[in-house]
């Protein structure tokens, strides 16, 4: 994974991972304290910041990630471009860049918020649960992805009628339409009427 000033920070002095905190958060998206992340996940799960990243392409061609195999949490699934925690202090906005950064290697050329959205989507697979209040991204991207093989199985740019039936053929992430139909106004927005969001 590159590394970032972030990244640097959360990491342990003698070179292991350090425990990865999250901000615990209430109804309204005020912080009340933090969890590891492993914890905050476990049934029925803690109320927590995360964020969700929607990138397109010039021809409004959403980006995809196939989430690494190796992956504790829903490994090996099709999901948004990036989707993480912030850490705990760090604005949901900075996160999004980092993280679309560290898994994908790429800068959004464009990055605006979309809003947010609270959800509860337990995943079968895992037995885990997502319990977050979800700041939503959206916007361009224009150089090579390059994506962290630790974080990212694959990529694929998709048009709304290929997502339908991408989506109907291959396994999704328990969250992936909870966000995506939150984002879609701003996704219409930045994309246009003739993208079909």
């Amino acid at each position: 994974m590159p590394t970032t000033p972030a990244t640097a920070t959360h990491s342990s002095s003698n070179g292991t991972a350090a425990a990865i905190m999250l901000e615990l958060v209430d109804e309204s998206g005020t912080t009340i304290g933090t969890a590891e992340k492993l914890a905050a996940h476990q049934a029925p799960g803690q109320l927590h910041r995360a964020f969700s990243v929607f990138l397109f392409d010039e021809q409004g061609r959403l980006l995809l990630q196939r989430r690494a195999l190796g992956k504790y949490h829903s490994p090996g699934v099709w999901s948004n471009t990036c989707c993480g925690h912030p850490y705990p202090g760090e604005a949901p906005f900075a996160a999004a860049a980092r993280r679309t950064y560290e898994e994908l290697g790429v800068s959004p050329s464009l990055l605006a918020a979309a809003g947010t959205v609270r959800y509860n989507h337990p995943d079968p697979a895992s037995g885990l649960v997502e319990q977050e209040f979800n700041h939503l991204f959206v916007g361009m991207v224009q150089e090579r992805v390059r994506p962290d093989a630790d974080e990212v199985g694959e990529t694929a740019f998709v048009t709304a009628e290929e997502l339908a039936g991408r989506h109907a053929a291959a396994p999704f992430s328990a969250w992936f339409m909870t966000v995506l139909d939150a984002a879609r106004p701003a996704i219409r927005e930045l994309t246009g009427p003739a993208a079909g969001w």
